[in-house]
Parts: C-alpha cells; sequence; structure tokens
C-alpha cells in the first residue's frame, strides 16, 4: 500500500498541476473512482469540468472512456448503443453496447439532467449496482465511475430525485478567483497527464476496503451527523449514509489502514447536501461533530475528561475546603487541633492536585512536542488531505482546553494552600 500511496500522491500532483484552486476536487474525483461512487460536479460552462474528468481517466491510461453531452433530444441510442438488427430479426430486443456507456470503465454525461427519462431511468442501475438491463439480459458493466456535471440542479418537481440520490460526491465548481491562478493559467502544462494508477489498483484498494473495520467511535459519529442532518430537516438515505461509511473504508485502506479513522472523514460534507447553497451551514456543524469525535479520539493521548472531572469535583467543594482552612487557621492561633476528617479532606485534596496537576503537565508537554510533527503524521496517516498543516492546527485546540484545566488546577491550589504546587512548571506562553 505505500507504492499505492506514491501513485495516489504523484495523481495528485499531476491533476493539481493542471487545475488550478481545485485540491478538494482532485481529491474527492479521486476517491470517488476508488470507491466506486459516481461524482457529480455543479457550476457554470467553462470551469474545467469536462477536462478534469477526462484527465481522470487518463490516469488510467484513458482507455474504455465514454463521454456525451445530454439534450432533451438525446435517444437511448446514442448513450446505451443502437439496437441490434440482427436480434430484432428474432424478436429479441437488445441493443449493440461496445464502445457505449454500458461497456465503458470511465464515463462523463454533461448536463445528465436535461436527457429524457428513457435515458434517465435506464442508468438507475447502471449507477447503483453497475449493471445495464439489455432487453432481456443483465450486463454487468465495467463502470468503475461515472463523472456527470450540470449548470443547474433539477427541481423538486421534475421526478429525478431516485438518480440524483444516486450521485454520493457533489462538489460545485466555480471560477477561479486568485490573482496567482490567472497568472499561471497560461503556463499549464498541456500534455496529457501520466498514466500512473490502474484497473487492478482500484480493484486491490477496494478488497482491502471491504476488510477495513469501521470502528464503534466512528459508527456513533456517523450516527449523530444523521441526528443533526434530520434536525435541519437534510434529507439524506440509508443508502448515502452506508456509503459514505464505505467511502471512509476506502479512505482507510488508500492509506493502508485497516480502520477507519476520523481523518478518513474530512471530505463527508460534499456527501450530504441537496444544494450547494447548504454546504457552509454543513460544514459549520460538521466541524463541531468533528472536533468532538476529535477530542474522543485524543482521550488517550490528553485524557482531558479525567483531569477535568478531577478539577470540577474539588471546584465544587471549594467552600466547604475554604471554610476548614478558615476554622484551622482561627483554631491554631488559639492552640486547639482541627478535627481529623477536615484535616484528611484537605489532605486528600492537596495530594489529588498535586497528582494529578503533575500528570497533565507532563501529558501536555509530550503532546505539544509531538505537535511539532503532527502534519507529516497526518499526511502519513491520509494522502489525500489538502492541508496537512491545517489540519494539524485542531489538535492545538485540546492543547489549550488542556492547558486551561492546568491552569484552572494551579489556581486553586494556591487559593486553598496558600503556594505554588510543586513540580508543575509549564509556559503557557508556548
Amino acid at each position: 500500500m505505500e507504492s499505492m500511496k506514491k501513485k495516489l500522491e504523484t495523481a495528485v500532483a499531476a491533476l493539481e498541476e493542471r487545475f488550478l484552486e481545485r485540491e478538494e476536487l482532485v481529491r474527492l474525483a479521486l476517491l470517488g473512482v476508488m470507491s466506486g461512487e459516481n461524482v457529480l460536479l455543479v457550476g457554470p460552462p467553462g470551469t474545467a469540468k469536462s477536462q478534469l474528468a477526462r484527465a481522470v481517466s487518463g490516469l488510467f491510461g484513458g482507455e474504455g472512456w465514454f463521454e456525451y453531452l445530454l439534450t432533451r433530444f438525446t435517444t437511448p441510442d446514442e448513450v446505451f448503443g443502437p439496437v441490434s438488427l440482427r436480434e430484432l430479426k428474432m424478436d429479441r430486443y437488445v441493443r449493440q453496447t461496445e464502445g457505449y456507456l454500458p461497456s465503458a470503465r470511465f464515463a462523463f454525461l454533461d448536463e445528465i439532467f436535461k436527457s429524457g427519462s428513457a435515458i434517465l431511468n435506464a442508468l438507475l442501475s447502471l449507477l447503483n449496482e453497475r449493471i445495464y438491463y439489455n432487453g432481456r439480459v443483465k450486463e454487468a458493466s465495467p463502470l468503475l465511475c461515472l463523472l456527470a456535471a450540470s449548470n443547474e440542479l433539477p427541481e423538486e418537481t421534475e421526478g429525478l430525485g431516485a438518480l440524483y440520490d444516486r450521485f454520493l460526491i457533489r462538489y460545485e465548481v466555480g471560477f477561479l478567483k486568485h490573482m496567482s491562478s490567472y497568472e499561471r493559467m497560461f503556463t499549464l502544462p498541456r500534455e496529457p497527464v501520466p498514466a500512473v494508477l490502474s484497473v487492478a489498483d482500484v480493484e486491490s484498494v477496494r478488497e482491502r476496503a471491504a476488510r477495513v473495520v469501521l470502528p464503534e467511535p466512528m459508527v456513533l459519529f456517523l450516527f449523530r451527523l444523521k441526528t443533526e442532518a434530520e434536525e435541519r430537516d437534510l434529507s439524506v438515505s440509508d443508502r448515502r449514509w452506508r456509503k459514505i461509511g464505505d467511502v471512509w473504508r476506502t479512505s482507510a485502506a488508500l492509506n493502508g489502514r485497516d480502520e477507519v479513522s476520523i481523518w478518513d472523514a474530512v471530505f463527508t460534507p460534499h456527501m450530504l447536501w441537496d444544494v450547494p447553497e447548504a454546504l457552509p451551514e454543513i460544514k459549520e456543524w460538521f466541524e463541531a461533530r468533528f472536533d468532538e469525535a476529535l477530542e474522543v479520539e485524543s482521550e488517550a493521548e490528553l485524557p482531558l475528561a479525567r483531569f477535568t472531572a478531577t478539577l470540577d469535583r474539588w471546584q465544587a467543594r471549594k467552600p466547604e475546603l475554604f471554610g476548614h482552612q478558615f476554622k484551622k487557621e482561627m483554631k491554631a492561633g488559639a492552640g486547639s487541633s482541627r478535627p481529623e476528617a477536615a484535616e484528611a479532606l484537605l489532605a486528600e485534596c492537596r495530594d489529588e492536585l498535586e497528582t494529578q496537576g503533575q500528570n497533565l503537565r507532563r501529558a501536555l508537554v509530550r503532546f505539544h512536542e509531538r505537535e511539532r510533527g503532527r502534519a507529516d503524521e497526518l499526511r502519513r496517516l491520509n494522502a489525500l488531505l489538502p492541508d496537512p498543516a491545517g489540519a494539524a492546527a485542531k489538535y492545538a485546540t485540546a492543547r489549550i482546553r488542556g492547558e486551561r484545566v492546568l491552569h484552572d488546577m494551579l489556581e486553586l491550589y494556591r487559593s486553598l494552600f496558600d503556594a505554588d504546587m510543586p513540580g508543575v512548571d509549564y509556559d503557557f506562553t508556548l
């Protein structure tokens, strides 16, 4: 799988060199191919949608390519092949599919929602089960991935919900935004992309993905996303939720892992929206659920729940502890001793705060030291991450929460015992 990761990195670099400001889309398209999911590109003409689809096919040598612009006048013969006259003479309605969509490995259908019902209905089984019903015969299609494009989305009244639902990965493609991209646009490579991947690579990844484990925390994360979507009246079918989990497993397999990580889920917002305008809001609540899941995953390394529980327990008894300290000082001045229970409680508080404070300090130092190499670590974990350095910054949030807990522990200790906690020397300015 290390060889596969290198191929993947080469493929990503080749596409990014030719398609500017398309880092997410490039990775999603490759993930779609590897997981066998269809990709829908939504955007105005002239945003290189068809060119990108051809380039993705070119990474696999360009063989078995089918491309067509659909209109309301397009006939099934143009997409699925002409009816065989020889078979028709024998009262069999069979199409000659060789060279047409049912026999393609890669396909691009432009303006997919503008074709007639005869074509769209025939696409349903082809997109989902990779089966084409040729007369009475079910033909298995070798289709690895179908990329489709549309300038606009179908209206609910058009009855295209079933077809739309079969495009798990959806991406809105816009025009270039940055001046640097326009400067580079005139010097982009014109030669075809190198054929660095193969069908055997796809089959190998899919076989491995079938054995990848979706652990319980990730199943819980998926269910939380489902709950959040339902609360916001976002309709996502059970089929798409299952496919999202399968895409996560494919991502893990691509990176040589036997178990899904939270970092395999980074592209999920592009599998949830029905209209592009909903994406910003989806990203917002997805990030919130993502951060919660990341915090759970980080517990083994930085167990904040345990340290926070210690702090909360003694914070809740702060008035009682202050009372004991006050009585101690007053009675000490009068020459009398304090009750044993109060002495024991203060000693327990002191010992636990010192122990947990020192443990938290050590955990934070280790966590901070690991942060320096976190971007490289995430790059090894998931070669498709578009911004490993930005992703690594999420761990700083966990560290900052830990530092707040340590700071509050130190403040509580000082207020109770009028001294600095021993063995806890931490630079909060880092």
